[in-house]
């Protein structure tokens, strides 16, 4: 029969005489999915509240992550300022060593200069002990005397004004008696005899042949020769006057 209004108030009456019909009638006007409609809310909100823990935790993760980013690149900053301050120590370093090397460089080179000229100096001043074996009757030619015959040497054209220069740069300049014939000799004094010493005592007993007309010995003089070959075979054929010791040519 059809349901009325009075039915429907009768029936409002009697659920709330009896609540507890009220769930039954529920279960009978509503769907299984609406009924179920809390517990999803339920579950939802337990997820959103879920999810927005883990939002903060990530937010929170992220803000340390940030803090260590800033953190990271302060240092990453100050180790680039160590690292410049690093370079420009070293530039300066290297600076101060390249000062240095060129300083004792400079004092190498002047403590041999020094040397060179205290070993000049020595074989000029004790040339008659030191050569004796060589010559008799030894004098010095100074720088002076050697420079009036090479000037007339030059003005006899028997000499160029090379040559002539060359000359006046020979260490030690001698005369003596060999054989009883009057001979120059031309000695270069080194500490350490080298190929070039050899070469160039040579070549200066050659011009000085050709300035005077008379046979000039080449010497070489010093602490050592080199021990090279080139140097041997060319120290080989000069007189060599080593530590005071005098060596004659091969034969």
């Amino acid at each position: 029969m059809p349901f009325s209004v009075e039915d429907l108030h009768d029936l409002v009456r009697l659920l709330e005489q009896h609540p507890e019909w009220r769930p039954e009638l529920r279960r009978l006007l509503l769907t299984e999915e609406i009924l179920s409609l809390p517990q999803v809310v339920r579950e939802l909100a337990q997820e959103v509240k879920l999810l927005a823990e883990a939002q903060r935790r990530t937010e929170q993760r992220l803000e340390e992550l940030a803090l260590a980013q800033r953190a990271t690149e302060q240092r990453l900053e100050e180790l680039a300022l160590a690292q410049r301050a690093t370079e420009q120590r070293l530039g300066e370093l290297t600076a101060a060593q390249r000062d240095t090397e060129q300083t004792v460089g400079a004092l190498v080179r002047d403590v041999a200069g020094l040397k060179g000229e205290s070993l000049e100096r020595r074989y000029r001043e004790r040339a008659a002990s030191y050569f004796q074996r060589i010559l008799r009757r030894i004098r010095i030619v100074d720088h002076q005397q050697l420079g009036l015959l090479l000037d007339d040497a030059v003005d006899s054209s028997r000499l160029t004004p090379e040559e002539r220069a060359d000359l006046l740069e020979a260490d030690v300049v001698l005369m003596g008696l060999l054989d009883g014939q009057e001979v120059y000799l031309v000695a270069e004094v080194s500490g350490i005899v080298m190929a070039h010493d050899v070469r160039r005592a040579r070549r200066r007993a050659a011009i000085l042949e050709k300035a005077t007309g008379q046979r000039a010995i080449p010497a070489v003089a010093g602490e050592r020769v080199l021990d090279d070959r080139e140097t041997q075979e060319e120290a080989a054929g000069v007189w060599k006057v080593l530590d005071g010791r005098s060596e004659p040519p091969a034969a």
